[in-house]
C-alpha cells in the first residue's frame, strides 16, 4: 500500500461530513484535499458554508476552515483530480445518491460511502471490517460491471446494527436461530442535536423511517458468504427489530434477545466476546480498537454517557447478559453511532481497503 492518500469529503457540511472532517484531521494515512457539498454551499469556505450549523463538540479543523467547497456534482472533475478516493455522506434521494456515487466510481475515484443507497447493490460490499473483510473481493466483479480500473463503491452498514451484530457474530458457531433487537437510537443519527431538535427533549419517538427494515436485512448481507464473485445472503437466521428515537445525543443502545440451536453457557459467551477480533486488529489499523467488544459486569452498564467513547468511540460495549424465559439469553449492547456506526466505521473500512491494496 501507499504511505499516504489524498482524500475528499462529499457532503462535508452535514453532521456525518463534519465528523469525517474531525476524524481525518491529523490522520496518519489520509489528508483531506477536497471538500464538496451541494450547489448552495459551493464557492464558500468551509467555515462560511457551515456557519452556525457546526454540530460537534470538537471544533472545525483549522486547516479546513478556509478550504473552498466544491459542487459535489458539477465539480466532479476537480474533486477527482485532487484525491485518491472520497468519503461520501450526502443528504439526497436514494436514486440520486446511487447515480452520484456511480459517477465518481466511473471517474476512477473509489467511494467510501456512509449512505444506504447502495447497500443492497449486488456487487457493492457492505463492510464491518472485523466481521466480513473478505467481502472486498467482490470489488473485482463491480469494476467489470462499471468498466473501471480503480473506481468502485464500498459501503458501511447501518449505524444501529453495529451495536448488536458484532456481539452476535462470534456466537454464530452455536447456531443463532432467532434474534429480537430493540434499538434506542441517539438524535445525532438523524443529523440533529438538542438545539436543532428541541421536540426530542423529554421525549421518545417509537418510529424511525426505514430503520427496522435495514436492521432486519443488513445483518444477513454482512454475515453472507462471498463465493465465485457473489455474496450469498444468510438465510438461516430470523431477525425482528423495533427502532426508537430517544433523547440521547450520541450512542445507539440495543436490547437483544437470542435463541440458539446449540445453547452456549454464559461463560462461553463472555469468553467469545473477550477473544473476538478481526483483520483491523491483526493489521494494526490506525482507527481499530484494541479490544473490539468490552463486557461490563455491572448491572447498570453500558451507559451511553459513560461508555460511547470507549477506545475513541470505535469499540462495542455489552452488559446484562442473562438467561431469558422465552429466548435463550438477553443482553444489552452500545456503540457510538457517528463514530463506529458512521464516519469512524467508514474510515476504518478505508484503512482496511488500503491495507488490502484496493486503493493503490
Amino acid at each position: 500500500m501507499k504511505q499516504s492518500y489524498n482524500v475528499g469529503i462529499i457532503g462535508a457540511t452535514g453532521m456525518v461530513g463534519q465528523r469525517f472532517a474531525t476524524l481525518l484531521s491529523g490522520h496518519p494515512w489520509f489528508k483531506v484535499t477536497a471538500l464538496a457539498a451541494s450547489a448552495r454551499s459551493a464557492g464558500k469556505t468551509y467555515k462560511e458554508a457551515v456557519g452556525s450549523r457546526w454540530k460537534l463538540a470538537t471544533p472545525m479543523p483549522a486547516e479546513m476552515e478556509n478550504m473552498i467547497i466544491l459542487d459535489a456534482d458539477a465539480d466532479i472533475e476537480k474533486v477527482t483530480a485532487a484525491v485518491d478516493f472520497v468519503f461520501c455522506a450526502v443528504d439526497m434521494k436514494k436514486d440520486e445518491i446511487r447515480a452520484l456515487e456511480e459517477k465518481y466510481a466511473k471517474h476512477e475515484c473509489p467511494v467510501m460511502s456512509n449512505n444506504s443507497a447502495n447497500r443492497f447493490t449486488e456487487d457493492v460490499p457492505m463492510i464491518i471490517p472485523e466481521i466480513n473483510a473478505d467481502h472486498s473481493q467482490i470489488i473485482e466483479a463491480q469494476r467489470k460491471r462499471l468498466g473501471t480500473k480503480r473506481g468502485f463503491i464500498s459501503v458501511k452498514s447501518n449505524c444501529s446494527i453495529q451495536s448488536y451484530v458484532p456481539a452476535l457474530t462470534p456466537l454464530l458457531e452455536y447456531g443463532v436461530e432467532d434474534v429480537l433487537a430493540c434499538t434506542y437510537q441517539a438524535i445525532s443519527g438523524a443529523g440533529k442535536n438538542f438545539e436543532t431538535w428541541p421536540e426530542m427533549v423529554d421525549n421518545l419517538i417509537p418510529f424511525i423511517g426505514g430503520e427496522e427494515e435495514k436492521s432486519e436485512k443488513e445483518p444477513l448481507k454482512v454475515w453472507g458468504k462471498y463465493e465465485d464473485g457473489k455474496i450469498t445472503l444468510r438465510d438461516d437466521i430470523r431477525i425482528t427489530t423495533q427502532c426508537l428515537r430517544v433523547p440521547v445525543s450520541d450512542g445507539h443502545t440495543a436490547a437483544v434477545f437470542v435463541r440458539f440451536k446449540n445453547k452456549p453457557t454464559i461463560d462461553e459467551i463472555k469468553a467469545k466476546w473477550a477473544a473476538f477480533s478481526g483483520e483491523p486488529q491483526k493489521l494494526g489499523l490506525p482507527s481499530a480498537p484494541k479490544q473490539f467488544i468490552h463486557y461490563f459486569e455491572e448491572d447498570n452498564r453500558p451507559q451511553a454517557k459513560l461508555d460511547r467513547n470507549l477506545e475513541g468511540g470505535m469499540a462495542v460495549s455489552c452488559g446484562r447478559l442473562r438467561e431469558d424465559t422465552q429466548y435463550d439469553y438477553k443482553f444489552v449492547c452500545l456503540s457510538h453511532n457517528t463514530l463506529r456506526g458512521a464516519a469512524g466505521g467508514a474510515v476504518l473500512m478505508a484503512e482496511l481497503l488500503c491495507a488490502q491494496g484496493w486503493l493503490d
